[in-house]
């Protein structure tokens, strides 16, 4: 088995406290603060499969009173990084390159972004697309994106 990264091991010790994934998801928003303007909330986090939440509210609308793309895109790197960070061996390190994203439809309600990692060499440099489908509360996909992660050694 692979060594845990230290996010993991410092997310599976938060999981024994009451609001675990509540306090987790503050933690990750101050530790990269553009995070914290969507304020999301992990609803799901392991090795290899995240989910999390932004709630719709004014601050992450547009001028329709829809959820705003950027917002929407933010929740996914959110998700992807996240993902990326709690599944990497502590030998590696990763970066987003690049993101493709497809708006689908309006995001008129709370959504979920959700992303499964699949099968990864982390022994070698390479890019790694996360796949993160956004979803409203009636479960349809109203986003998707596609994430370049690079992924190297650490030095």
């Amino acid at each position: 088995m692979t060594a845990k990264s230290s996010a993991l091991k410092s997310y599976e010790k938060i999981q024994a406290l009451p609001g675990g994934n509540f306090i987790f998801s503050k933690i990750i928003s101050r530790k990269a603060p553009y995070f914290r303007s969507i304020d999301p909330r992990i609803i799901e986090l392991r090795p290899g499969r995240m989910a999390a939440t932004l709630r719709k509210r004014k601050a992450v609308t547009n001028h329709i009173g829809t959820v705003h793309a950027i917002a929407m895109c933010n929740l996914c790197e959110y998700v992807g990084g996240t993902l990326m960070e709690i599944s990497r061996p502590p030998t590696t390190r990763w970066i987003p390159r690049g993101m493709e994203v497809k708006y689908l439809a309006k995001a008129e309600t709370d959504l979920t972004g959700i992303c499964e990692l699949k099968e990864v060499d982390w022994s070698k440099k390479s890019s790694v697309i996360c796949h993160v489908d956004v979803q409203n509360t009636a479960g349809e996909t109203v986003m998707t994106a596609d994430i370049d992660m690079y992924i190297s050694p650490m030095r």
